[in-house]
């Protein structure tokens, strides 16, 4: 598993994952576990890899 996210796309995977995180708080009812999807980019931007970018052959991360 070869890291394929480089360090401004690890940054903006970080802050979407905490605007998403957020939406925990402020959406009513059980709408608010849409937040939650946020732990996607929060999982893809800490180890560096994602698989979508694996799949379609994208690397932003410099060699």
């Amino acid at each position: 598993m070869n890291a394929n996210v480089g360090s401004v796309d690890k940054i903006v995977r970080l802050v979407l994952a905490a605007a998403l995180f957020s939406l925990f708080f402020i959406l009513p009812g059980d709408q608010k576990w849409f937040g939650l999807v946020g732990f996607v980019p929060l999982v893809t931007g800490l180890i560096n890899w994602c698989p979508l970018y694996m799949i379609f052959g994208i690397n932003t991360c410099r060699r």
